[in-house]
C-alpha cells in the first residue's frame, strides 16, 4: 500500500507540473479551469496520503493488528476533524486568513488536505510508541508528512494562481517519496507492536477540543456564524471522541479481565504443586483457612514414603519423579470428594479430609494399603512403603499447630518401624521438645563440663576380685539432671555428636587407666565403639593417639563393640578391626546373644573377648522353653532325623553352651549382667571365670573403683590372687587369634575352689563402702 500511495502522488505530482508548465502563461485566464485542475489535483494528493497512511497501519511493527491498526486511525480522525474546523474558522469569514485572495472554490481541498497531512503525522507518532527502529518510523512519517504537504502545496498554488509554489512542491514530493521508501525497506518484519492501554497518552483528546474551543471562541467573538459546514465539523469531532473514548473503555475493561483471570492463573499456580498435580503447602495453608469450621470434624494426615532416596539414588531422578507422580494419582483416586491431597515437598504427602477421627483411622489404613502397592516402571517394579500420622482438629488451635501436630506423628511412626500409622498424642510434643533441647544441650555439654565417666568393674571369679572395668558415659545437667545414656546416645549418633563424644570417652578412660597402672593397680578398661566411629577411616588413628599420649600399653585397652554393628558391612568392619588389633588393641564383642550372628561371622570377626548378654546368663522360666537364639542351635549336635538339635540344662540358663563355643574359638568370655547368686553359680558352672553386673557392682566414678583395687591389693587379698596363674592383661595378650583354637592345655580351664556366700557379701560390703 506503501507503493500504491507513492504511485499516486507521483502522478498526481507530474500532473500538475505538466499542467503548471504547459499553461502557465494563460493560468490567470482561465479560472474555472484552473478550479477544476487544482480540485483534480488536491483529491489525487490526499488520496495519495490516505492510501500512504494506511499502509503505514499495515505494517507489523506499527500496529500489528487490525484493532490496534483501528485505534490509531480514531485517534487520527479526531486530530483531523479537529484541525479542518481550525481550518474552516481560519478561512471562513470574517476571519479570511489568507484575505481576498482566498479561493473560495478551494476552501475544502485545502483543509482537507492538510487534515490528511496531520492525520498521517499523528498516526506515525502513535506508531512510534511500537516497535522497530524509531529512526525508520521517524524518517517513514517525515517522508508522509512530507507528500502530503506537497499535495497541499499544489492545490493551494493552483487555486491562487502561483506556480512557483505548485513548482516547489512537485519537486520536493519525488524527495519525500524516496525517504518514504528508503525507510520502509529492509524493516524487522518480526517485531509486533503491543498495545498497553496503561502507558497510553491522553493528549490525541484534550488538545483537539481545546484548539476547537478556543477557534469557536474567537470566531463568535469576531462576529461570525456557525454555518452547516461548522455544525458538522463540530459533530464530527464529538462522534469521534465518543467512538474513542468507547473504544478505549472496552480496552481497558478487556484489560482487567485480562488481569484477573492472569492472577488467578498464577495465584492456582501458587497454590498447586507442578509434578503432581496436588496442592502445595500454600494450597494446604489455604484450604485449612477457608474451609475449616468450628465443630466441623477435619483429620490431616501426614504421609511420607518410606526409602524414596533410594528410588532416586539407584533408579535415577525421572523414574522418582514418575513414581511421585503416581503416588498423587492414588491419592486423588482414593479420596472422598471434598478432600484435599497435598505435596509439601520431596517424598511427604499431606492429606486433609473431613472425617471423624475412627473414619480418619480406617481411610489412613486404606491408603496405606494403596500406596504400598508396587509402582510399575519401564525400569522395572519399584517396591515402597508410607508411614502415616493422623492428627484431629481438636488437638490443635490453629492451622500450623494442626500441620506440627501431623508431623510429630509422621515421625513416630517412622521411628516405630516405619510401615504403619500412629494417631498423635499430646506425650508426642513433650518428647520432641526434650529430644530438641537435649540435642541443642549436648553440644556444650563437655566444654561445660557436664560429662563424666563412671566405671562398672571385671571381676574374675569366683574370688570377685576387680581385674578389669568397663567406662561408662554419664551425663548429669543442671537443669535436667541426669540423663541416661539410651536416652542422648542415639540423639548423639543422629545429630553427628557421636564422634566428638567417643573421642572424649577414649581420652578420658585411657587417662584413668595411665594413673592406675601408674599407682601399681593391674587392670585393663574398655570403652565402648559406635558403628560410625569404627566405620571412619581416621578412627585407627585416633585410637592411636591416645594411647601414645597417655602412654598406655595397647593390650590394656578393650574395645567393645555389639553384636548388632556387625549386622552391617562386615567386610569393612573387619578390616577396621584388624588395623586396631595390629597396633595391640584387643576386641571385644559386646551383647552376644541378642542379634543374629553365625558361627561363619564369628570366626571371621577379628575378637579377644565374648560378652555374654544378661539374657543368656538369667535363669529360665520354670517349664518354660524359650527359643535359642540362632548361633546357640548349632551347639547341639543333631537329631536322629539329622535336624539340628539344641542342647540347654533343664530349667536352666544357657551360658554354658556359649562358654563352650567361646573357648572352642580360641575366645576369653565375659558373662554380663551378673544379679545374684543363683547367676553366679551357673556362670561358675560354665567355666565362665570373669564376670560383670549388679553383684559385682555398678557403674562407680573412678575414686571408689580405686578404693576396690586398693582392698583388693590387701594382704588378705593377696594371698587370694596367688590362685591365679597371671594377670587379665597377661591372659588377653597370650590368647590366639580369632579363629584359631587353642591347644587344648591352653584352653583347659581351672576351675578355682568354690568360696562361700559370706565371703562373697564380705567383699561386696567393702566395695559398697
Amino acid at each position: 500500500m506503501l507503493a500504491i500511495g507513492s504511485a499516486l502522488a507521483a502522478l498526481t505530482t507530474a500532473i500538475a507540473l505538466v499542467g503548471v508548465l504547459t499553461f502557465a502563461e494563460q493560468w490567470g485566464h482561465h479560472q474555472e479551469a484552473r478550479t477544476n485542475f487544482a480540485i483534480g489535483i488536491g483529491i489525487g494528493a490526499a488520496i495519495g496520503a490516505g492510501v500512504m497512511c494506511a499502509g503505514l497501519l499495515r505494517l507489523p511493527w506499527a500496529a500489528g493488528t487490525r484493532r490496534i491498526a483501528g485505534r490509531h486511525l480514531l485517534d487520527a480522525l479526531v486530530i483531523a476533524f479537529a484541525l479542518w474546523f481550525v481550518g474552516w474558522v481560519l478561512v471562513s469569514p470574517p476571519t479570511q486568513i489568507f484575505g481576498p485572495a482566498t479561493p473560495r472554490p478551494c476552501v475544502g481541498l485545502y483543509v482537507s488536505a492538510a487534515a490528511a497531512a496531520l492525520a498521517v503525522g499523528i498516526v506515525v507518532i502513535v506508531t512510534m510508541r511500537g516497535a522497530g527502529s524509531r529512526l525508520r518510523l521517524l524518517l517513514m512519517g517525515c517522508g508522509a508528512i512530507s507528500v502530503a504537504a506537497c499535495g497541499v502545496g499544489l492545490t493551494a498554488g493552483l487555486c491562487q494562481a502561483g506556480p512557483g509554489l505548485a513548482t516547489l512542491s512537485g519537486v520536493v514530493m519525488p524527495i519525500a517519496l524516496m525517504v518514504v521508501a528508503f525507510a520502509g525497506r529492509g524493516v524487522d518484519t518480526e517485531a509486533i507492536a503491543e498495545l498497553d492501554v496503561i502507558r497510553r497518552g491522553t493528549s490525541y483528546a484534550f488538545v483537539p477540543m481545546l484548539a476547537m474551543a478556543i477557534s469557536g471562541m474567537v470566531h463568535v467573538m469576531i462576529g461570525g456564524q456557525f454555518t452547516a459546514m461548522g455544525i458538522a465539523l463540530g459533530s464530527l469531532e464529538g462522534f469521534a471522541l465518543v467512538a474513542r473514548q468507547f473504544v478505549a473503555l472496552r480496552d481497558v475493561r478487556n484489560y482487567a479481565i485480562r488481569l484477573q483471570d492472569g492472577e488467578a492463573h498464577f495465584k492456582e499456580l501458587a497454590h498447586t504443586d507442578p509434578l503432581t498435580g496436588l496442592a502445595n503447602r500454600r494450597g494446604l495453608l489455604r484450604a485449612l483457612a477457608e474451609e475449616v469450621e468450628p465443630g466441623k470434624p477435619c483429620v490431616l494426615l501426614g504421609l511420607d514414603l518410606d526409602g524414596f532416596k533410594n528410588v532416586n539414588d539407584m533408579r535415577g531422578h525421572d523414574v522418582g519423579d514418575d513414581v511421585l507422580v503416581e503416588v498423587g494419582q492414588r491419592l486423588r483416586m482414593n479420596l472422598r470428594p471434598g478432600d484435599v491431597a497435598a505435596r509439601l515437598g520431596g517424598d511427604e504427602f499431606a492429606v486433609l479430609m473431613w472425617a471423624k477421627p475412627h473414619e480418619a483411622q480406617g481411610a489412613a489404613e486404606r491408603l496405606l494399603r494403596v500406596l504400598n502397592k508396587p509402582y510399575e516402571q519401564k525400569s522395572g517394579r519399584v517396591f515402597l512403603s508410607v508411614s502415616i500420622g493422623v492428627a484431629g482438629g481438636e488437638t490443635a488451635s490453629d492451622e500450623s499447630t494442626l500441620l506440627q501436630h501431623a508431623d510429630l506423628a509422621l515421625r513416630y511412626a517412622k521411628q516405630r518401624g516405619k510401615n504403619r500409622v500412629e494417631r498423635y498424642h499430646a506425650s508426642y510434643d513433650q518428647l520432641l521438645r526434650r529430644r530438641t533441647t537435649l540435642e541443642h544441650e549436648m553440644r556444650g555439654a563437655i566444654e561445660r563440663g557436664e560429662l563424666h565417666l563412671a566405671f562398672q568393674p571385671v571381676v574374675i571369679m569366683p574370688s570377685v576380685q576387680p581385674v578389669g572395668a568397663e567406662a561408662l558415659l554419664r551425663w548429669h545437667h543442671p537443669d535436667l539432671g541426669a540423663i541416661r545414656p539410651d536416652e542422648f546416645i542415639p540423639i548423639a549418633e543422629e545429630c553427628g555428636m557421636i564422634a566428638k563424644l567417643g573421642a572424649w570417652v577414649l581420652h578420658q578412660a585411657c587417662h584413668q587407666l595411665s594413673r592406675w597402672l601408674a599407682d601399681g593397680h593391674d587392670v585393663w578398661v574398655s570403652v565402648n565403639v559406635s558403628p560410625r566411629e569404627l566405620h571412619a577411616p581416621e578412627y585407627v588413628d585416633q585410637v592411636a593417639e591416645a594411647l601414645r599420649a597417655h602412654r598406655v600399653p595397647p593390650q590394656r585397652l578393650v574395645l567393645e563393640v555389639t553384636e548388632h554393628a556387625v549386622a552391617t558391612d562386615l567386610d569393612e568392619l573387619i578390616k577396621r578391626l584388624r588395623a586396631l588389633r595390629a597396633i595391640g588393641v584387643r576386641i571385644a564383642l559386646d551383647d552376644f546373644g541378642t542379634g543374629y550372628s553365625s558361627l561363619g561371622q564369628l570366626r571371621r570377626l577379628p575378637i579377644d573377648i565374648l560378652k555374654i548378654d544378661h539374657s543368656l546368663v538369667a535363669e529360665a522360666e520354670p517349664g518354660g522353653d524359650r527359643a535359642l537364639p540362632p548361633l546357640i542351635t548349632l551347639a547341639g549336635g543333631l537329631d536322629p532325623l539329622g535336624n539340628t538339635k539344641p542342647t540347654r540344662p533343664k530349667g536352666g540358663p544357657l551360658v554354658d553352651i556359649v562358654v563352650r563355643l567361646g573357648h572352642r574359638l580360641g575366645l576369653e568370655v565375659i558373662a554380663e549382667g551378673v544379679t545374684n547368686q543363683n547367676e553366679l553359680s551357673a556362670v561358675l558352672d560354665a567355666g565362665c571365670r570373669f564376670g560383670q553386673g549388679q553383684l559385682f557392682g555398678w557403674g562407680v566414678p573412678a575414686e571408689h573403683l580405686e578404693a576396690m583395687l586398693d582392698a583388693a591389693t590387701s594382704p588378705g587379698a593377696r594371698r587370694d590372687r596367688t590362685t591365679r596363674s597371671s594377670t587379665v592383661g597377661e591372659k588377653l595378650a597370650d590368647r590366639p587369634a580369632c579363629g584359631e583354637l587353642a591347644p587344648p592345655a591352653q584352653r583347659a580351664v581351672a576351675t578355682p575352689p568354690a568360696q562361700d556366700v559370706g565371703s562373697v557379701d564380705s567383699s561386696r560390703e567393702i566395695r559398697q563402702s
